[in-house]
């Protein structure tokens, strides 16, 4: 039997989980000594861009998994962000622009990245907490600290849509770069609906497929049988994609998704990385 989310709006903001755990292969040397998400697009640690996003939307809770070098993202953010006030800014930003970080560490408990939906399922304590009644919470953001997406808004509004949608995910998606020619999922849109159903598409299927930005929303009960049967907290340290858990639910049909059109980079490779902050000098 299919786990039935919960229908209820909620008012509260959720968890985020920005994914920082990689050992970015692609990108070496830059990495040899620098994690990924602290690499600089246009002035800032890349990770700092979605972290700013959240803020600015009221979203006050990031947990952040880590491996490779993860003590230095530690390091650099600390348990608080805080949104710096530009510098023409005559009055100072609200207390509530600032975010609570947890950190997941992959790398010291378990000696290397546990892949998404493992990390995912280590970090739920911390995603999904109690309130004082004992009920925990069952939906989170999920976010890669490797990609640049400028443009992209963490909406509530967004966020009470899938609550009320009772799908167990709901992702963005972009068209497909260069890199990925092919996609990832296919989408089904009615006429005028902004919203539809991603799909678990066969190889030989001729429909258009799209780039999975790597934000979304979560469900808890995606990350429980018959979808994953890792334990929450993931004690043993099992190392898991998450494609797979996605497929299944898509072919159950409990996966929304939606284009996206900003600005948005998969920054996977130096020449990616040049290419923004070459951008950015040329403005």
């Amino acid at each position: 039997m299919k786990p039935t989310p919960t229908s209820t709006p909620t008012t509260d903001p959720i968890h985020a989980m920005l994914l920082a755990a990689g050992r970015g292969e692609r990108m070496r040397p830059l990495t040899d000594r620098t994690p990924k998400p602290l690499l600089l697009v246009r002035g800032k640690p890349l990770m700092q861009w979605p972290l700013e996003a959240l803020a600015r939307s009221g979203f006050q809770r990031v947990v952040v998994n880590t491996a490779w070098l993860g003590a230095q993202i530690a390091d650099k953010f600390t348990s608080v962000f805080r949104l710096q006030p530009p510098s023409d800014m005559r009055k100072p930003l609200l207390n509530q622009e600032s975010i609570e970080i947890a950190y997941s560490h992959e790398g010291q408990d378990f000696g290397g990245a546990l892949e998404t939906a493992g990390g995912i399922v280590r970090a739920l304590p911390l995603l999904c907490p109690a309130d004082a009644s004992g009920a925990r919470a069952t939906v989170f953001w999920v976010l890669a600290g490797d990609v640049f997406a400028p443009d992209f808004v963490f909406l509530q509004a967004a966020v009470d849509r899938f609550v009320a949608s009772g799908k167990l995910a709901h992702l963005w998606l972009v068209r497909n770069p260069a890199h990925n020619p092919h996609g990832d999922f296919g989408l089904t849109l009615r006429p005028g609906d902004a919203v539809g159903l991603a799909l678990n598409l066969p190889a030989d299927d001729p429909q258009p497929r799209y780039t999975y930005s790597t934000i979304g929303l979560y469900h808890r009960a995606l990350f429980a049988p018959p979808y994953c049967d890792i334990p929450a907290g993931n004690a043993q340290g099992l190392k898991a994609p998450l494609a797979p858990l996605l497929r299944a639910a898509m072919d159950n049909g409990q996966v929304s998704a939606e284009l996206y059109h900003g600005a948005w980079t998969d920054v996977g490779t130096p020449e990616r990385l040049q290419s923004l902050n070459q951008l950015t000098d040329s403005d």
